[in-house]
C-alpha cells in the first residue's frame, strides 16, 4: 500500500519508466512488449502493491462485471438452493464478476450472461430469460421448448436405480415414491427412473405427485395417501428436499416399519431420527460448476451446446436398513 493510498497503474508505469498504456499490455500479457520491460512492469508493480481495478477492467471489455442467476421462489425455504447460490457466487468472485438475484423477467437484465437453476417448465420468468439473448447456462435442462447454451446436469435416474436396488436388497418389494410433478427436468428424471425401474421387476409404480413449491402438510397427505391405498407398501423415497423428515412422524403414529430414502440430502436427513439415507446432490459444487460454463462460453472455451455432467452420490444411513423379518 502506498502512503498516499493504493498504487496506481500510472504510478506502476513512472516507477518502471514506461507509459501508462505499456503498462497496462505489460499486466494484462498483451501488446508487443518485451519480456524484460514485463518483467521490470511486474518487479514495479509488486513493489507498490499494486491491485488492478476489476470495474476497469469490465469497462475496457465492455462488460458488466456482472452475471444473473434465477432460481426458484422456493429459495428462501431451501437449504438446497441457499448452497447452490453460494456456489454460483463462489465461482464468479473466482473470475471477479459479481451476481444479480434475478426475480422478474420484465425487462433484459444488465448482465453478461445467466444462469437458471433447475429451471421449470411452467415459469413464466424464465421463459422470458431464455428469450433474452444472453448466454444462459442451466443446472438441468430446461423442459420447454428452447435449450440454453450450456447445461450443467446430473444423472438423476440412473442414481434412483442405485437407491432402488439398495431398498430391494434390504428387503422391499413394493415402494413407493413422492415426486414433484414433471415441471423440472431433475423432477421428470425422478419420476421416469423410479417407473422405469419397476417395469423391469415387474412391480406397479406406486406414485403420488405434488407441487414443485409443495409444504409439508403437501407430503402428509400424499403420503397418508400412499399407505391408505397401497398398505402392503413397505418402502418409500420422497423427491422434495426435506420431505422424508416430514413423512416420518406420520409413520409412527401409524405404526408403519417402512424403509425411507430422501432425492435430496440436507441437515434434517442427517438430524432424523433414524437418520435418512439421501441421495447428495452437492448444490454448491453443482452452482459453481454451471458458473464456470457460462465463463468458458463467454471466453469462446466452450461451444453452444456443451453439457457437463455433475456427479452426485448416495449416502447410506439407518433408515434403510434390512427390514425385520416377520415371527
Amino acid at each position: 500500500m502506498h502512503p498516499d493510498g493504493p498504487a496506481t497503474l500510472l504510478m506502476v508505469a513512472k516507477t518502471a519508466g514506461v507509459s501508462k498504456t505499456t503498462a497496462s499490455d505489460a499486466l494484462r500479457g498483451s501488446g508487443r512488449v518485451s519480456e524484460q520491460t514485463r518483467a521490470r512492469v511486474l518487479r514495479a508493480a509488486e513493489t507498490l502493491g499494486y491491485v488492478p481495478n476489476g470495474s476497469a477492467r469490465h469497462l475496457r471489455r465492455a462488460s458488466t462485471g456482472t452475471i444473473g442467476l434465477h432460481v426458484p421462489e422456493v429459495l428462501t425455504r431451501s437449504v438446497y438452493y441457499m448452497a447452490f447460490v453460494f456456489g454460483v457466487v463462489q465461482g464468479a468472485s473466482d473470475h471477479d464478476y459479481d451476481v444479480t438475484l434475478i426475480t422478474s423477467g420484465r425487462r433484459t437484465p444488465r448482465v453478461d450472461g445467466l444462469v437458471l437453476g433447475d429451471p421449470l417448465s411452467d415459469d413464466p420468468i424464465v421463459a422470458r430469460l431464455m428469450d433474452a439473448g444472453l448466454p444462459t447456462v442451466t443446472c438441468e435442462r430446461f423442459p420447454g421448448v428452447r435449450q440454453a447454451d450450456g447445461v450443467v446436469r446430473s444423472e438423476h435416474a440412473e442414481m434412483l436405480d442405485t437407491l432402488l436396488d439398495h431398498l430391494r436388497e434390504s428387503g422391499a418389494t413394493r415402494p413407493g415414491l413422492i415426486v414433484a410433478g414433471d415441471a423440472s427436468d431433475w423432477a421428470a428424471s425422478v419420476h421416469r427412473g423410479f417407473r422405469e425401474w419397476c417395469a423391469r421387476h415387474g412391480i406397479e409404480p406406486l406414485v403420488e405427485t405434488v407441487p414443485f413449491d409443495c409444504s409439508s402438510d403437501d407430503i402428509r397427505a400424499a403420503a397418508r395417501g400412499l399407505l391408505a391405498v397401497r398398505p402392503s407398501i413397505d418402502a418409500l423415497v420422497c423427491g422434495p428436499a426435506g420431505a422424508a423428515a416430514d413423512v416420518l412422524p406420520l409413520l409412527r403414529e401409524e405404526g408403519r416399519e417402512l424403509l425411507l430414502a430422501s432425492c435430496v440430502e440436507g441437515p434434517s436427513m442427517l438430524q432424523a431420527d433414524p437418520p435418512v439415507t439421501a441421495i447428495d446432490l452437492r448444490p454448491r459444487e453443482a452452482g459453481r460448476r454451471c458458473a464456470e460454463l457460462l465463463f468458458d462460453l463467454l471466453a469462446g472455451r466452450a461451444p453452444a451446446g456443451t453439457e457437463r455432467i455433475h456427479p452426485i452420490e448416495l449416502i447410506l444411513r439407518p433408515s434403510t436398513r434390512p427390514l425385520t423379518p416377520p415371527t
